[in-house]
């Protein structure tokens, strides 16, 4: 125990101040700024997958910043969830499925090999939007890897050979070492796809698009597919 009563690191030396000055700074921000996209649910058509790829031509078009980036939601096997962001490698939008890649040895990786259902989450703050997707996910094959990898920049691809994701590292040394190496290894030979690189496909079941009012009169539409190959659409209290 410290002399000053806490428990010696220091975590509660003016904790509670700061705690409560962030609480009152999080509440004063603004929030919702500019004018938001208008959405009629009694116009959104009948599949999700036409009103994803809607809503994602508007937030391009608006340059809206990296509207391609995602939350990925995994639970491993005894039911952990977790968490990460990464970006959407590809869409499908008559079936409503979803692309992203990982290394399979990854957390997300293994947390899909024992559980393979996931959740992708879109936030676009410039236009007060969220979309949610639920499903299934299957993993594609190596030639869709192989495409997938040998698409990307070339520092991108190096980093899929620097080291194994979320192990543990020793220090800056190392994972500077093996940025070199990997850089090397690319370099040598540009066609080098990692063995574990794999590319997942969310089909959803459930889509779900949320959008923001100022005025707080949000609007959410949820969309269930159905054992006939159709949607249901329910509009959904905010």
């Amino acid at each position: 125990m410290g002399t000053d009563g806490t428990d010696g690191t220091g975590a509660g030396d003016g904790a509670a101040e700061r705690d409560a000055e962030l609480l009152a700074r999080m509440r004063a921000a603004p929030v919702l700024a500019g004018e938001l996209p208008r959405f009629d649910p009694g116009d959104a058509p009948a599949a999700p997958g036409p009103l994803f790829a809607r809503w994602l031509e508007r937030a391009l078009a608006d340059r809206l910043p990296e509207p391609h980036v995602m939350t990925l939601s995994t639970a491993g096997p005894g039911g952990e969830p977790g968490a990460r962001v990464l970006m959407l490698r590809g869409v499908d939008s008559a079936d409503c499925a979803f692309l992203f890649a990982s290394d399979a040895r990854s957390p997300k990786g293994r947390d899909l090999a024992a559980n393979p259902r996931a959740a992708l989450t879109f936030y676009w703050p410039g236009h007060g939007r969220q979309i949610r997707l639920t499903g299934p996910v299957a993993v594609l094959g190596p030639e869709a890897a192989r495409q997938d990898y040998l698409g990307r920049s070339p520092a991108s691809r190096a980093a899929g050979f620097t080291g194994r994701q979320s192990a543990p590292l020793s220090g800056p040394e190392e994972y500077e070492r093996a940025t070199r190496e990997a850089r090397a290894h690319v370099a040598a030979d540009p066609a080098a796809v990692p063995a574990t690189h794999t590319v997942y496909r969310l089909r959803a079941r459930e889509a779900e698009f949320f959008q923001a009012d100022p005025a707080r009169g949000h609007l959410r539409l949820r969309y269930a597919r159905t054992a006939d190959g159709g949607w249901d659409r329910t509009l959904l209290w905010p």
